[in-house]
């Protein structure tokens, strides 16, 4: 159903439209909520881009789940005829991308901060808390202190323009490399001998 393709497209339409964003928004406590607003009505054409990174966001979101759930119920993840064959592999970095694609969504939901968003990360952290044995540190680490504050904006905010990013692009250009290597093999086994 080109679900890939169109996770694909949709990944890179948010880097293009988080460009300008990351130009605009200033991640600090006392300007941060002020610099989404001037996205909005100040600066020509922002609320467009805000609304477009917004929505492929969104969209992301549920095309990278519908195609791990596509290919899981097709069982693509099961290798074929063809010898060294490692699609399984593929499977893992799928889940791996549908998991750094919901952090990417998560750590996004904070920049605005407003009240939904303070809340939210508030209760998201509190339930990476009930992690057994490192939930405590998981959640100390996310929140950079005990509370959501400046420290916390400005982690997610790295996270969300820098290192998830860059993660989930690595992660794709391996999931592609896999998944062409897998389909020619199991094209060369399909070959008739001449």
């Amino acid at each position: 159903f080109w679900l890939g393709t169109i996770s694909a497209a949709l990944f890179f339409l948010l880097i293009l439209s988080g460009l300008p964003l990351l130009f605009l928004y200033v991640p600090s406590v006392e300007r941060a909520y002020q610099s989404v607003k001037d996205i909005e009505y100040v600066i020509t054409f922002g609320s467009w881009i805000r609304a477009v990174h917004r929505i492929a966001a969104h969209g992301m979101v549920i095309a990278v789940f519908l195609h791990l759930v596509r290919v899981y119920l097709t069982g693509a993840y099961k290798n074929g005829a063809g010898r060294g064959q490692r699609r399984e592999w593929n499977w893992v970095l799928g889940v791996v991308m549908l998991l750094a694609t919901l952090f990417l969504s998560f750590t996004g939901y904070l920049l605005p901060w407003d009240q939904l968003a303070y809340w939210a990360v508030t209760v998201g952290t509190q339930m990476a808390a009930y992690v057994p044995f490192v939930g405590e540190r998981v959640q100390s680490l996310m929140l950079g202190g005990s509370t959501v504050g400046s420290a916390t904006l400005l982690r997610f905010y790295v996270l969300h323009v820098a290192v998830l990013p860059t993660t989930l692009i690595f992660v794709l250009m391996i999931h592609l490399w896999r998944w062409r290597k897998d389909s020619m093999l199991e094209l060369e086994r399909n070959e008739p001998d001449v």
